[in-house]
């Protein structure tokens, strides 16, 4: 693993990096966790074959807070500081797996960067702006405002790690959630109910990239019945893939069966690169 620091106008950003020499793949994980969600991709075959890159999005992990929160930690200021990172690391395309908050930054990213050559979204309902669409994507909840609560006591912190990780997560993504920033929470959620960044219901119906949907039949935010019924204009596989025995972070309670998917979907996410460029439809950034 390679083990290295960004700077961005927002944040230093912590990165990890496999040796990897395949097609790029960007890990961005979840409200209140860290790259470390991402342990059973980053120590699977997967990882000698692709470039696998995982961040710690600001005011999470081992990275730093963002240097102006009420920009920094909406969903567009996430996604700015993801375009500075691609930047950095100089690719001409990329496939991005965005894990619940790092899905809502995926979307975002699908309709700002055309480097993106597919997306995976897990536990991220695209919605459009507002509390009226945040009302359709996501179930109605209590423990929902956990993820948009500022400050956490430790019992609301055990139950928001059970709810995203289930009963068996290691002791850093525990870990994780009480080190996020806990203005991030509160700024992202205002955002969200405010309609900041794109409709991200319209993005994934009009954008051609790859966009595949991967759940767990467990998931306790995301309602999977209006996931099943958006009008994609490119869904990967035809389908939403649900996987049984699984809850918000199927790639951490079903790696076996996550990681089959995941390898075909980055296959084609390269595909999907290789004709866009040939055809002139994958421009350079910038």
């Amino acid at each position: 693993m390679l083990y290295s620091r960004i700077k961005t106008r927002q944040a230093s950003i912590a990165l990890l990096e496999t040796r990897g020499e395949g097609f790029p793949v960007l890990f961005l994980h979840g409200n209140s966790s860290s790259s470390a969600a991402f342990y059973k991709q980053f120590e699977s075959p997967l990882a000698d074959r692709y470039r696998f890159i995982a961040i710690d999005l600001p005011g999470h992990g081992a990275s730093d807070n963002a240097a102006d929160p009420k920009a920094g930690y909406t969903i567009p200021g996430f996604a700015d500081t993801v375009v500075e990172l691609i930047d950095a690391l100089g690719v001409e395309a990329i496939a991005v797996v965005g894990w619940s908050l790092g899905g809502h930054v995926g979307i975002e990213l699908l309709d700002k960067d055309p480097r993106i050559a597919g997306l995976m979204a897990v536990g991220t309902p695209p919605v459009s702006g507002g509390v009226l669409g945040l009302l359709r994507g996501f179930h109605k909840q209590f423990d929902l405002t956990l993820t948009t609560k500022g400050r956490l006591t430790r019992r609301e912190m055990a139950r928001l790690a059970r709810l995203c990780f289930g009963d068996a997560a290691p002791q850093n993504l525990h870990d994780a959630i009480a080190r996020a920033d806990w203005r991030m929470r509160k700024v992202m959620g205002h955002g969200l109910m405010m309609g900041a960044g794109v409709d991200q219901k319209k993005v994934v119906e009009h954008s051609p990239v790859p966009f595949a949907v991967v759940n767990g039949k467990r998931e306790p935010f995301a309602r999977l019945d209006y996931l099943a019924g958006l009008d994609y204009a490119n869904l990967w596989d035809g389908q939403c893939h649900v996987i049984d025995a699984a809850g918000h972070a199927p790639f951490l309670e079903a790696p076996e069966q996550f990681n089959a998917l995941l390898g075909r979907f980055i296959n084609d996410a390269a595909a999907y690169a290789a004709n866009s460029q040939a055809s002139g439809l994958h421009r350079r950034h910038g």
